[in-house]
C-alpha cells in the first residue's frame, strides 16, 4: 500500500513529520530573533508580614484593651470611693456618669485596634455604643450599692432569679451594644455577644478575687482607691484576653461583610 501511493503513504508522512516541526521551530526563532521563550513565572504573592497575623492582632488587642479598661475603670473606682456615704441619688448619678466615662475610654482603645482591620469603622460610633452599654451595666451594678440590705432580706427563691437576670444584663450589655455596629462588618457578629459575656464573667471573677479581700473598714481613701484600681487591672486583663481570643474568628476573612458605605464608594 505504501508503494501504491508513491511515497505519500503513512510511512512517508512519519518520515516528513520531524522536518515539518523543525521548519516551524526555525520560523518561530526567525520571527523572534532567536529568543527562547521561558514559561511565565507566577506573580509574586504579598509577604505574610503585609497582613497582620492573628497572633499580632491578639497581642495588640490585649495590650490596648487592658490599658483602656484599666484607665476607664479608674473613673468608677475613684467615684465609688468618694461617694461611699452619699445619698442614693448622688450615688446613682455619679456612678452612671463614671460608667459612661469607662465605656468611652474602653471603646476608644478597642476602636484603635479595630480600625487596622475595619477601615470603615467609625471610632466615635464605637465609643458611643460602648459607653451606652457600660451605662446599662452600671445601672444594674449600682443597685446593690443602693438597695443591698433590702435585697438581702428577700427570700432565696426571689433573690436567685433577680440576681441571675441582673448578672446577665451586666455581662452582656456591652457586647449587645457593640454588636449593633459589628453586625455590619461580620456575619459572625452574634458571637461577639457571647465573647463579651464570657469575658466580663471572667473579669468580674478576677476583680472579686483581688479587691474585696483587701478592702477593710476604716482604710484611707487613697488605699481604697488603689485596691480598686488593682482589681480593675486584673479585670481588664482577663476581659481583654478572652475578647481577643474571639476577635480573630469573628473577623475572619471568609466571614467579613462589606459595609453599605464602602459599597457605595
Amino acid at each position: 500500500m505504501v508503494t501504491e501511493y508513491g511515497g505519500h503513504g503513512i510511512g512517508a508522512a512519519a518520515v516528513r513529520l520531524p522536518n515539518t516541526l523543525r521548519h516551524a521551530l526555525e520560523e518561530y526563532r526567525t520571527r523572534h530573533s532567536g529568543a527562547v521563550v521561558e514559561p511565565t513565572a507566577p506573580e509574586p504573592t504579598a509577604p505574610a508580614s503585609a497582613v497582620p497575623a492573628a497572633r499580632e492582632v491578639r497581642a495588640r488587642w490585649f495590650a490596648m484593651v487592658t490599658a483602656g479598661e484599666f484607665l476607664g475603670f479608674l473613673a468608677p473606682a475613684l467615684a465609688g470611693a468618694l461617694i461611699a456615704h452619699s445619698s442614693g441619688a448622688a450615688v446613682a448619678a455619679v456612678m452612671l456618669t463614671a460608667g459612661a466615662v469607662e465605656g468611652a475610654v474602653l471603646g476608644y482603645f478597642q476602636a484603635r485596634v479595630l480600625r487596622t482591620l475595619l477601615s470603615c469603622l467609625r471610632i466615635r460610633e464605637w465609643m458611643a455604643v460602648t459607653s451606652a452599654g457600660a451605662v446599662a451595666a452600671w445601672s444594674i451594678g449600682v443597685l446593690p450599692m443602693l438597695y443591698g440590705e433590702r435585697f438581702g432580706a428577700w427570700p432565696t427563691w426571689a433573690q436567685v432569679p433577680v440576681a441571675v437576670s441582673g448578672s446577665l444584663i451586666v455581662v452582656s450589655s456591652i457586647g449587645v451594644a457593640q454588636w449593633t455596629v459589628l453586625r455590619r462588618f461580620s456575619d459572625r457578629s452574634a458571637l461577639w455577644i457571647l465573647a463579651n459575656a464570657v469575658a466580663w464573667i471572667g473579669g468580674l471573677i478576677a476583680f472579686t478575687v483581688v479587691a474585696p479581700p483587701l478592702w477593710q473598714p476604716g482604710q484611707p481613701l487613697i488605699l481604697t482607691a488603689a485596691i480598686g484600681a488593682l482589681g480593675g487591672a486584673a479585670m481588664a486583663a482577663a476581659m481583654a484576653w478572652v475578647t481577643g481570643a474571639f476577635l480573630t474568628p469573628v473577623l475572619a476573612d471568609g466571614h467579613r461583610r462589606t459595609p453599605p458605605t464602602e459599597r457605595r464608594s
